[in-house]
C-alpha cells in the first residue's frame, strides 16, 4: 500500500472515530458502516480493510462505552467490508444499494443478537418479530447515515482523485 493510502486509512480512522463520538447523541447515526463499505472497496489489503472499521469502533467505544452486544455490531461492520470487497465498481447506484443493504444487514444482525441473548423478548417467532418491530424507529437513522456518509466518502474520494489527477497533468506540462 502506498503512502497516500496509509494517510487515507489514518484519516478515516481518526475522523470516523471522533465523528462517531460527536454524533453519539443521535441514535444509530454513524459513519462507521460507510467507512466499512468504503474500506472494503478501495483498500486492496483485505486485513487492513477489515481492521479500519473495527479500530474506529474500538476508539469511539472507549469514549462512548462498551456493551455486551458489541460483537454483533463489529460483525455487521465486518460483513459490510465484505460487501465492499464484492463491489465491482463505484457508481452511484451500487453505492446507494450497498449502503442500504449494509444498513439493513446491521439492523438484522444487531436486533437478532438483542433477541437471542436477552431476556426482554420471548424466545419464539413472536418475540423475534416484536424485537425487530421495536428496532424499526432506529432503522431510519441507520439508513440515512449509511447513504449520507457513503455519498460523502465515495463522492469525496472521486472528487479529490479527479482534482489531483488534473493538478498532476497541469504540473507535468510546466
Amino acid at each position: 500500500m502506498d503512502n497516500n493510502k496509509y494517510i487515507l486509512v489514518f484519516l478515516l480512522i481518526v475522523v470516523t472515530s471522533f465523528s462517531n463520538v460527536l454524533l453519539s447523541n443521535i441514535p444509530n447515526f454513524s459513519p462507521v458502516a460507510s467507512v466499512a463499505l468504503f474500506s472494503g472497496f478501495y483498500l486492496s489489503n483485505k486485513k487492513i480493510a477489515l481492521l479500519v472499521p473495527i479500530i474506529c469502533m474500538l476508539i469511539s467505544d472507549y469514549f462512548i462505552g462498551f456493551h455486551s452486544l458489541m460483537w454483533a455490531v463489529y460483525l455487521s461492520f465486518s460483513a459490510t467490508v465484505v460487501i465492499g470487497f464484492l463491489m465491482k465498481k463505484a457508481n452511484g447506484k451500487l453505492i446507494f444499494l450497498n449502503s442500504i443493504f449494509s444498513a439493513v444487514l446491521f439492523f438484522i444482525i444487531t436486533n437478532f443478537a438483542v433477541w437471542a441473548s436477552g431476556s426482554f423478548y420471548s424466545k419464539d417467532f413472536t418475540g423475534l418479530l416484536t424485537c425487530f418491530s421495536m428496532g424499526i424507529p432506529f432503522l431510519k437513522n441507520t439508513l440515512l447515515s449509511a447513504v449520507i456518509f457513503s455519498s460523502i466518502l465515495f463522492g469525496g474520494y472521486e472528487f479529490f482523485n479527479q482534482l489531483v489527477n488534473k493538478y498532476l497533468k497541469v504540473s507535468k506540462r510546466t
